[in-house]
């Protein structure tokens, strides 16, 4: 889908747990996209092209659009952060957190200055929550000092649940629906739909 050969209409599952939850899985394919791109024309904004044809199109409505990716900077990436309007940032509350957090706002910023003036941070979710240790506590501390608007009230717990869930091949909340992990990613699902989509 990425490198044009089909349309993202092609590759859309719909969830077996939820209907209202639809997917574009990645595939062992992916691996090479990176390469591919880059010798393809427009090669940062083949994902916006693909997103925006099909949306324009979609017999259904979708109210958010998440767009996964790693925190390397590689061409992937890029075309993720050119096709969003908002960044949602995951940040575990250990050691290094906050110096992974600076270097990835570094990129932001130039992708930002470069090829998505609407670009911009809107929520940080802190996880692997841990309130029986200092660091986790300092760390929670930091980041709302540092970013007090975009850091989401909730706290996602380190939970053993979690970690198990992509095992099964679920989320948290299908396996285990009552866990703390789930009812607090249910949470943080309510309390960004409360904030509401800018763009």
């Amino acid at each position: 889908m990425i490198v044009g050969e089909v349309p993202m209409a092609e590759v859309l599952q719909q969830s077996p747990e939820f209907p209202d939850l639809f997917c574009i899985p990645a595939t062992i394919h992916l691996a090479g996209a990176e390469i591919e791109l880059v010798s393809l024309v427009a090669r940062e904004q083949r994902l916006r092209t693909a997103l925006a044809e099909f949306l324009s199109t979609a017999p259904e409505r979708f109210d958010y659009v998440f767009i996964d990716c790693p925190p390397s900077l590689g061409l992937l990436t890029i075309n993720a952060f050119v096709a969003a309007r908002e960044v949602l940032i995951p940040i575990q509350c250990e050691y290094y957190a906050l110096e992974g957090l600076s270097q990835l706002l570094r990129n932001i910023e130039l992708i930002e200055r470069h090829l998505n003036p609407h670009l911009r941070v809107s929520t940080i979710l802190l996880t692997m929550y841990d309130g029986r240790t200092n660091l986790a506590n300092q760390v929670a501390a930091d980041v709302r000092e540092h970013f007090p608007a975009e850091t989401l009230q909730t706290l996602i717990p380190r939970s053993v649940r979690i970690s198990e869930a992509p095992s099964y091949g679920q989320s948290v909340i299908s396996y285990d629906t009552n866990s703390p992990g789930s009812l607090s990613y249910l949470e943080a699902a309510a309390e960004i739909a409360r904030r509401g989509a800018t763009n």
